[in-house]
């Protein structure tokens, strides 16, 4: 605090300055002590948020990834890639996503359709053979549908664009014959890494669950929504890049189910046959907007985002 005292004639050779000068000085004294203030305090809050900005950008997670949670819907002997327009006749299948999916479904007719996925926005269907314990259905409780850049060089990963809207495509094997001839399909334990992975059904332990991941292709022949085989537009990348023959990549689909099932593998079989003929199918519904957004600011920035497409 500053005071100015007032000098009065008793000084020698000094005239008294008039009142209002004093009043003058000390708004000028004033203003000086705040504005020491504001500049402490503004350094401060510099400092802060100088602290802040490093803490936050090391928060974010360099993974390619964004997400979607689809629940179960509804099972049906239905196909609508493989035997489109043909009711009952696949093999019976688990569907997820989107729950209006039949033999007869399409673009126009998913998009009128509901879902349990979260984000809704996402409209597309995901099924797959239905897992039998014994003579029992056992549908999955958990049902996470990944979409990655990984598989791919970070300098490819950027370049990833999104789906097609309407893009079809099946990954694994249905006719499997042995574990060699469906090798991107594998079974674990949930949290029980000591368990190792099999192309057929596993034996988890007691209170675990048993888990399918199966990766799609992610390189695309850059013209064809699908192909007579449903696969042939579809490609694996080699070398950490897609082949000239598939040059556009897109997302790494992966498929991760999580069934309440353990012990014994014996007692399993899925409507295609063995835990090898594990395959699964996907049709691309998501809005483009939406999906464009999500391959920008999770996949081609490396960025882990969640299902509402953030960090």
């Amino acid at each position: 605090m500053l005071f100015f005292s007032r000098r009065t004639t008793e000084h020698r050779g000094r005239r008294a300055l008039p009142p209002w000068r004093y009043r003058i000085a000390g708004l000028a004294a004033a203003a000086l002590a705040l504005s020491f203030i504001q500049a402490n305090a503004g350094n401060a809050v510099g400092d802060a948020t100088s602290q802040a900005g490093p803490k936050a950008a090391a928060d974010v997670v360099r993974v390619a990834e964004f997400l979607a949670e689809c629940p179960y819907t509804h099972r049906a002997p239905d196909d609508p890639i493989v035997f489109p327009g043909l009711p009952g006749a696949s093999h019976m299948h688990s569907f997820f996503g989107n729950d209006t999916t039949n033999a007869r479904s399409d673009l126009a007719s998913l998009e009128k359709g509901r879902t349990t996925c979260a984000p809704t926005t996402d409209l597309s269907s995901y099924w797959v053979p239905t897992l039998y314990d014994g003579d029992k259905e056992v549908e999955p409780t958990g049902t996470t549908f990944y979409y990655l850049g990984e598989g791919v060089r970070d300098d490819v990963i950027r370049t990833i664009k999104p789906f097609p809207r309407g893009l079809r495509i099946v990954a694994g094997n249905a006719v499997a014959t042995g574990p060699d001839d469906n090798t991107i399909a594998r079974w674990s334990c949930l949290h029980h890494g000591e368990v190792n992975p099999s192309h057929d059904f596993v034996n988890c332990p007691a209170g675990s669950m048993m888990e399918s991941y199966l990766d799609f292709p992610q390189c695309w022949n850059g013209t064809d929504l699908d192909s007579p085989n449903h696969k042939s537009h579809m490609a694996y990348p080699v070398g950490g890049e897609c082949p000239s023959t598939h040059p556009v990549a897109v997302p790494k689909l992966r498929q991760v189910l999580r069934y309440p099932v353990n012990g014994d593998p014996a007692r399993f079989r899925l409507a295609s046959g063995r835990g090898y003929t594990m395959h699964g199918d996907f049709f691309n519904v998501w809005p483009e907007a939406e999906m464009a957004q999500r391959v920008r600011d999770c996949i081609n920035a490396i960025i882990k985002c969640g299902a509402d497409g953030t960090p």
